[in-house]
């Protein structure tokens, strides 16, 4: 996020009615609601995780141990273990 100058992006009026409320301030003001992207949407990583995650049920379903499945993608056997338990239910 960067700053940006308040005269080159609101119309004069409505800088005057800001300038009411926050003469010299910095302001924050949040996206609206309806135009932010669910986690992980925008740079890619929801759907890398999910490509992941269906790897390692896929493996799983090969025959190869959770154990090895920890040590190859790095992951804690708790989590591997999570992986497999949400991808046979979403199966």
């Amino acid at each position: 996020m960067s700053y940006k100058k308040a005269e080159q992006i609101l119309p004069a009026g409505l800088l005057k009615e800001v300038q009411k409320y926050a003469e010299g301030e910095y302001i924050y003001i949040p996206k609206n609601p309806s135009s932010k992207c669910a986690w992980g949407a925008a740079s890619g990583t929801r759907q890398y995780l999910k490509r992941r995650n269906r790897e390692i049920y896929r493996e799983y379903l090969a025959g190869q141990r959770p154990d090895a499945l920890s040590e190859e993608y790095f992951l804690s056997l708790k989590s591997i273990q999570r992986i497999i338990r949400q991808e046979k239910r979403n199966q």
